[in-house]
């Protein structure tokens, strides 16, 4: 697949168990599978919400120093398949090496999430990949923690190469100096391009890892749903309140199903998904011109300094010539913004403003102005 286009991997298309006509296909289940109880309380909660097909749980946990919990390992693989016997619920959990992929397989697991974690570390995806060859299985991949592109597409090519066709992206936010007011700022664009390269994709968003608490669930939903996504993941927990991991971003299966409903009122047509595309992809070409626009207003600032400070006069005077024609600047600027169509009246505010600010810098720097 390295020498073909993104555009034309092979996936499962209509035969994938992460595609459904029913849109959105919902993911749900606690955080950390805690105990058998716990697990089937919650599973049975899930069972009745309408919507929810898979029952998902945490059992490896990786944690960033030692001591934290870290899940219950293996014998929550025997819980998760209590719950689709009881249920009859797939099932889906993560999974970050070789061993970890064998026993999930072992327990009937229908759906492998790799964690973002793991997406980072090739090494371990191609592990991953080396044990599912000649395997059917659904498999979800997570955004790396940072926003790398390319590691996200690699993860998902390695997969693929290994014969995994039923393949989808998992958008769970990236880790930024500053994701207020999220947990992992969701930078929509990386995931819009990951599906634009691979087309036929199944994208899904882990809505409580991006949300990071119950109050930014529905609008980080609802902007998923709006960009076509074909599924949420949403952790629920029967008693949140004593859950052992991420207690604050997991609700009740039944606050689940009000979410549902709401995010179903508010569906959009799909006629106006590819337009909430565009409008996505045209605020971020602003955002990028509004930088470009305060790098220049930097750099002009400096150049006006500089100006000022060589035409400054030997002694303090009033009557020092101004060092810019600015009849003819402006003279210029309206017949360019004649020409490219833009408002003159527009045009001759800004530059207004911006004489201004250079006369305050002039008379500053010649001492005329405290």
């Amino acid at each position: 697949m390295s020498t073909a286009t993104h555009s034309s991997m092979k996936l499962a298309g209509e035969q994938s168990q992460l595609v459904s006509s029913k849109r959105p296909m919902v993911i749900a289940g606690p955080c950390s599978a805690e105990s058998e109880q716990q697990m089937l309380q919650t599973a049975l909660g899930l069972k009745k919400v309408k919507g929810v097909s898979v029952f998902r749980a945490g059992i490896w946990k990786p944690r960033t120093r030692p001591g934290s919990f870290q899940g219950v390992g293996t014998v929550g693989l025997e819980w998760l398949r209590t719950v689709k016997q009881e249920t009859g619920l797939r099932t889906a959990c993560e999974v970050a090496n070789a061993n970890q992929t064998a026993q999930a397989l072992q327990h009937g697991v229908d759906i492998l999430l790799i964690g973002a974690h793991t997406t980072v570390n090739p090494f371990l995806v191609q592990e991953i990949a080396d044990a599912l060859k000649g395997v059917q299985v659904a498999v979800l991949v997570k955004n790396p923690v940072n926003p790398d592109l390319a590691l996200w597409l690699g993860a998902l090519e390695r997969l693929h190469n290994s014969g995994v066709i039923d393949l989808g992206a998992m958008h769970r936010g990236f880790s930024t100096l500053d994701s207020a007011p999220y947990r992992n700022h969701p930078k929509w664009e990386h995931a819009l391009e990951l599906r634009r390269q691979v087309p036929d994709l199944a994208m899904y968003c882990d809505a409580s890892h991006i949300a990071g608490r119950r109050s930014l669930l529905r609008p980080v939903s609802q902007r998923a749903l709006d960009l076509g996504y074909n599924g949420l993941m949403v952790e629920s927990h029967h008693n949140p309140a004593a859950a052992l991991s991420d207690a604050q971003q997991q609700i009740m299966p039944q606050e689940l199903h009000m979410l549902l409903e709401a995010l179903k009122k508010q569906h959009t047509p799909a006629e106006k998904l590819k337009q909430n595309a565009q409008l996505e992809k045209l605020r971020k070409e602003i955002e990028y011109l509004d930088d470009e626009l305060l790098t220049l207003l930097s750099r002009r600032t400096k150049v006006t300094a500089q100006l000022g400070d060589y035409s400054k006069p030997v002694e303090k005077s009033v009557e020092t010539p101004d060092p810019v024609r600015w009849d003819l600047v402006l003279e210029n600027l309206l017949h360019q913004a004649s020409t490219a169509g833009i408002d003159q009246a527009f045009v001759k505010t800004i530059f207004q403003e911006v004489r201004s600010q250079y006369a305050r810098t002039h008379l500053y720097n010649y001492g005329l102005s405290s």
